[in-house]
């Protein structure tokens, strides 16, 4: 063991000093004291050990990325400053691929990520070994000499055995006081805590909506192909993200508008383009290739002394992901229906309405997001697909391994990961009693929503695909009184056809087996966007070019649906619901559409339904002011709850940061829907709520003591509120609700629980 540092690696140490290095390293894990020291006597002791110039120590953080622990060889000061992200370079490729990587020259790897406070330019050979433990990556392990030479098989034996002894004491506690977040136990149980955006519980194993693409082959067998994939994938790379880009607020100058631009100047830099050219006509895969540019580039970046371009750099690593994800033909980032197992928990950073449809319902069991929050979009599709969903998991994504089992608590916002025997046990109870409550609710079907005193409720349900129909005999709900007709539209890679659009439509009726049916007209704009249809940039779309005002503004679009509706209801009631209404000459403008419309159908011969009806959405807080004159102009009106909400506080109901700051129980928005009832009976207009706020048992309590007989909802919804109907005495929740907003009460949601409970009202 006297063979000085730069020598020929010896010989692996005999079997007596191997098991003396091991006893040596159980001692200093159990000696007390600081936990920082004791990992910095490790990594001498393993330097020693293994004759190496260098060894270090990198640990997982919880956001993925790899921290330099401990050294012994490179500069003391890039401990705790040198982070690598997830997957950079041959060290964090090691740990995503929890391989080892021996490299005798690392320099010289398409991979080899160069970072220069470390001051690892004059080393060449590198074995680097994942920290493991239960089959989860806990860190990774290095030592690395000057001369260039393959380490030996018994050399890397050595090290893994190694790393599960240090392995072992790291998730044992033994850096505590390390000052670190490092995540040191992703096999063991996890509870993260979300909030609940779509009812449910269910038990699966996870499915990751953006799986990392590990490039794990180098060198190529055909340059020729891999040029011409490398030109496709470039190309398609850069229509998806002007595409993308175009929706974004870039109208007005701001920092916002500085970045994206930024970000698109990447892609389109053909400087960069000729570097990953250059790399692939040097024998490396399109992919290698595309991990090599990043490698070098990120070097380059985070050698200048200008923040900009460091900031820079996280845009670059982005951009070089979605290439990788595009070569590997992932470039919306989910997975392939066979990769699916029969119990999917989905997780994701973020997620829209659109993606959520990408996967196969009869699979999806579950959905846990980053973002999101119950009045998002894809909470409303999630509700709507009956799939239980949690969003404000912060941080999941990078505790959470693809197959691990998971517990999803969409009642209690909480994400059980690896959950113990006992956990599984417990929750597999509680969905059978969930499924014996479920068959209460069916028993009560066919039972009309009549309250104590005689006041007899319409529970309707809310659909948006033909697969939802079912639900309608199922749930036992009066009706369709909010079908949303956009997300055919959003499904469609095409804008779809007059004929598609009727059979569509006249399925829908005919699925509905002479109930009611309410057919929102197209309503996309804001979060919702069709890929074949391009809008001009706007910085608030929400507040927009959406809705009715882009079907006033493109009638040929508006006049097609309208004319497939009226096609599809031959012979039977038409009702037809105009969302986004902010001033009743809007309504004028719709009638006379839709009367072109009937006159040139009848001309040509087809038969009229047998009734038509107009509606107004009531989602904007303008038309609240002209009540008197809008009513008259409609058949029927229905509360938009979600952004009447939203408009009201200006808070925007995608946003955590705001979204959780209002309560739609406060006194003002009580307020204004009491003012819509009055409006509504005094213009004998029939009303519905098709909002959130429908199907939660205390808000729909509140809605009928201010006088709502009509509300919708999502399916899975209407058991509980019925439930809760059966037991209300309407004129005494009226009688409270009147006294709690005229004294303006700070808490009106818990004096209505209160009152519940004293009543025997089940919520």
């Amino acid at each position: 063991m006297a063979t000085k540092r730069g020598e020929e690696l010896p010989i692996l140490p005999s079997e007596p000093a191997l098991r003396v290095f091991m006893r040596r390293l159980r001692e200093i894990m159990a000696d007390p004291g600081d936990g920082q020291a004791r990992l910095d006597r490790i990594v001498r002791q393993i330097s020693g050990l293994m004759v190496a110039e260098v060894c270090s120590m990198y640990l997982k953080r919880q956001d993925g990325s790899l921290e330099l622990f401990a050294t012994e060889g490179l500069r003391s000061s890039a401990v705790h400053d040198t982070r690598l992200k997830r997957g950079e370079g041959l060290v964090g490729r090691c740990a995503e691929l929890a391989q080892p990587i021996n490299e005798p020259d690392a320099q010289a790897h398409p991979a080899f990520s160069f970072r220069p406070e470390t001051g690892e330019e004059i080393y060449h050979s590198m074995l680097a070994v994942p920290i493991q433990r239960a089959g989860q990556v806990l860190g990774v392990l290095v030592v690395q000499n000057r001369t260039r030479k393959e380490y030996s098989d018994d050399d890397v034996e050595i090290m893994q055995t190694t790393a599960m002894v240090v392995a072992e004491h790291l998730v044992s506690g033994a850096v505590a006081g390390a000052g670190s977040d490092i995540e040191l136990s992703k096999s063991a149980p996890l509870v993260v805590k979300g909030e609940p955006i779509s009812d449910g519980i269910a038990l699966g194993h996870v499915v990751l909506h953006e799986p990392r693409i590990v490039v794990t082959k180098h060198l190529s067998d055909d340059p020729a192909a891999d040029m011409r994939r490398m030109e496709g994938a470039i190309k398609e790379l850069r229509a998806s993200l002007d595409a993308m880009l175009a929706h974004e607020h870039l109208t007005v100058a701001g920092e916002h508008k500085e970045v994206l631009e930024a970000y698109r100047m990447f892609a389109h830099d053909k400087g960069w383009e000729r570097r990953l050219n250059e790399a692939v006509l040097g024998g490396l895969t399109a992919e290698a290739a595309v991990e090599r540019v990043q490698n070098s580039t990120r070097a380059r970046m985070l050698r200048q002394n200008d923040p900009y371009w460091r900031e820079r750099q996280r845009d670059f690593d982005d951009l070089s992901d979605r290439l990788l994800r595009t070569l590997a033909g992932r470039a919306n980032g989910g997975a392939t229906p066979a990769e699916l197992p029969s119990d999917t928990i989905l997780i994701a950073r973020t997620m829209g309405p659109a993606e959520l449809l990408d996967y196969d319902r009869t699979k999806l069991r579950a959905l846990v997001v980053e973002d999101g929050s119950a009045q998002s979009h894809v909470a409303i599709v999630a509700k709507a697909l009956g799939v239980a969903a949690i969003g404000q998991a912060k941080g999941i994504v990078e505790r959470v391994s693809a197959m691990d089992a998971a517990v999803v608590d969409a009642e209690t916002g909480e994400v059980h990961l690896r959950p113990s025997g006992e956990v599984i046990a417990a929750y597999s109870d509680k969905v059978r009693f969930r499924a014996k409550r479920q068959k209460q609710y069916e028993a009560l079907r066919d039972r009309p929503a009549v309250t104590r005193d005689g006041a007899r409720i319409s529970l309707n349900m809310n659909a948006g695909l033909l697969v939802d129909m079912p639900h309608l005999e199922e749930s036992g709900a009066d009706g369709i009184g909010l079908f949303r007709t956009e997300l055919q539209f959003m499904l469609s890679q095409t804008f779809p056809r007059l004929d598609r659009q009727i059979q569509a439509y006249k399925s829908i009726l005919k699925e509905a087996g002479g109930k009611p049916v309410v057919f929102r007209s197209l309503d996309i704009g804001g979060d919702k966007s069709l890929p074949y249809m391009k809008r001009a940039s706007e910085e608030n779309p929400a507040l927009g070019w959406r809705a009715i005002r882009m079907s006033l503004d493109r009638t040929a679009l508006f006049r097609t649906q309208v004319r497939a509706f009226i096609r599809a209801a031959e012979g039977a009631d038409l009702r037809i619901m105009i969302p986004m209404v902010s001033a009743s000459f809007e309504m004028d403008a719709v009638r006379v559409l839709v009367e072109k419309e009937i006159t040139l159908l009848a001309r040509r011969g087809y038969q009229k339904p047998r009734s038509i009806k107009l509606g107004a959405m009531i989602e904007v807080p303008s038309v609240l002011f002209e009540l008197d004159q809008l009513l008259p102009k409609v058949d029927f009106a229905s509360v938009g709850s979600n952004d009447l909400m939203q408009f009201m506080f200006a808070a925007d109901r995608g946003n955590a940061l705001v979204s959780r700051r209002y309560d739609p129980l406060a006194p003002a928005p009580l307020r204004a829907l009491k003012t819509l009832v009055r409006a509504a009976k005094k213009h004998k207009v029939p009303l519905n709520l098709c909002g959130e706020m429908a199907g939660r048992p205390v808000e729909a309590m509140a809605l009928i003591g201010l006088g709502f007989r009509s509300i919708s909802m999502a399916p899975a919804s209407i058991g509980p509120v019925k439930t809760m109907i059966l037991a209300l005495d309407t004129a005494k929740v009226a009688a409270r609700l009147d006294d709690l907003i005229q004294a303006g009460a700070a808490d009106i949601r818990g004096e209505l629980k209160r009152m519940a409970e004293q009543d025997g009202v089940e919520l």
